[in-house]
């Protein structure tokens, strides 16, 4: 199918230059996507590994150090530097579990699902802009396209944060 450029007619056989374009859409777009949660983040001195950190807790209120380390995808020594400035500000509590002893427990404080509101609906305002300007049929393949690029681990985590509808 000559002639029909980058239409995605025939994205079985895409060239160099059309997945090119497409790697720096993606870099592009995330710079968008990231932009204003960082200026929110810079306000309190954070980064995003903290803004990471502050939405998966949100969405699995309760979850594991351990468990956030899977998500996240971390070292313990480098969530830990970021959970100890989230808890020290008053953001995220940690509580030892029940049933073990050594899992701590982690949840947002009133403040800290404050921030994630901002931070959240900062990101949902561009991604809600974008949808409606690309319609349906391109939201479900923009869909498509980032679970087929996800490893199978992260699919799994993401079915079950979507499974749960937090």
């Amino acid at each position: 199918m000559q002639g029909q450029g980058d239409t995605g007619q025939n994205l079985l056989f895409l060239t160099d230059d059309q997945l090119r374009k497409g790697i720096e859409a993606m870099f592009f777009a995330y710079r968008g996507f990231t932009a204003d949660p960082d200026r929110i983040l810079a306000t309190r001195g954070y980064g995003r590994a903290h803004h990471r950190a502050i939405h998966f807790i949100h969405r699995s209120p309760g979850t594991t150090v351990n468990n956030l380390m899977s998500i996240l995808g971390v070292t313990k020594q480098s969530l830990n530097r970021v959970l100890r400035t989230l808890i020290a500000d008053g953001l995220v509590l940690s509580k030892v579990g029940t049933r073990d002893k050594r899992e701590r427990h982690l949840t947002l404080t009133d403040d800290g699902a404050a921030l994630e509101r901002a931070l959240s609906d900062a990101q949902r305002d561009r991604m809600r802009a974008a949808y409606r300007a690309a319609g349906p049929a391109a939201v479900a393949g923009f869909r498509q396209v980032l679970e087929a690029m996800m490893d199978e681990d992260l699919r799994r985590h993401f079915a079950a944060l979507a499974e749960r509808g937090v």
